[in-house]
């Protein structure tokens, strides 16, 4: 008996077609099923509404002017936000030049790890992730948020996997250190 490989058809097929063919209501369509996913994703990166809102924006353009390069080989939406994660990350790096770390290991103890998977409000951990340094924000969104795993984000960032870690860990640290503080001033604030 031979098996044949079906090939993937994403679930929005039709839309995207529609697109394809310059199909402006498709567009929209297809904008209403994945704005708010592609904002939130910009805003998790960039740190700011404005800049989030302008990122997707010119993401969706950018998607629908290469629409034909999707091969259907993956969903619509993974493909949509890689054109948004890039985009972020490259205007991220307009705007400033990232410091570069050193690749030294930081291991956090269970007590932290603990901290970031249970125990903190997510209040606490939104308003913290606005506190600490851009490239800490930008690989806590890729790894917790976004799903992507270190050597995804080492290419995506164009670092080595060594180094991505290293952010990683860094970054969960500083985020653990600002909401302890934010936590501390609440505490203080109710006394």
């Amino acid at each position: 008996m031979l098996f044949t490989k079906t090939k993937y058809r994403d679930v929005h097929h039709h839309l995207i077609l529609r697109c394809k063919n310059g199909d402006k209501s498709g567009q929209l369509e297809i904008y209403k099923l994945y704005s708010k996913a592609m904002y939130n994703s910009a805003l998790r990166i960039l740190n700011n509404g404005a800049d989030a809102e302008d990122i997707m924006q010119d993401s969706f353009l950018d998607a629908f002017d290469r629409i034909h390069l999707y091969r259907e080989e993956g969903s619509f939406g993974g493909w949509l936000k890689r054109i948004v994660i890039n985009n972020a990350l490259d205007y991220l790096r307009k705007q400033k030049p990232t410091d570069e770390l050193t690749e030294a290991h930081i291991a956090l103890s269970s007590e932290q790890e603990e901290c970031l998977e249970n125990e903190c409000r997510l209040e606490d951990i939104k308003q913290a992730m606005q506190k600490i340094k851009k490239e800490y924000r930008v690989i806590l969104s890729l790894y917790l948020f976004e799903g992507y795993d270190h050597e995804e984000i080492a290419s995506i960032l164009n670092i080595n996997y060594g180094l991505s870690r290293t952010r990683y860990s860094r970054a969960k640290q500083s985020l653990l250190q600002a909401i302890r503080t934010i936590q501390e001033e609440k505490e203080v604030k109710w006394a």
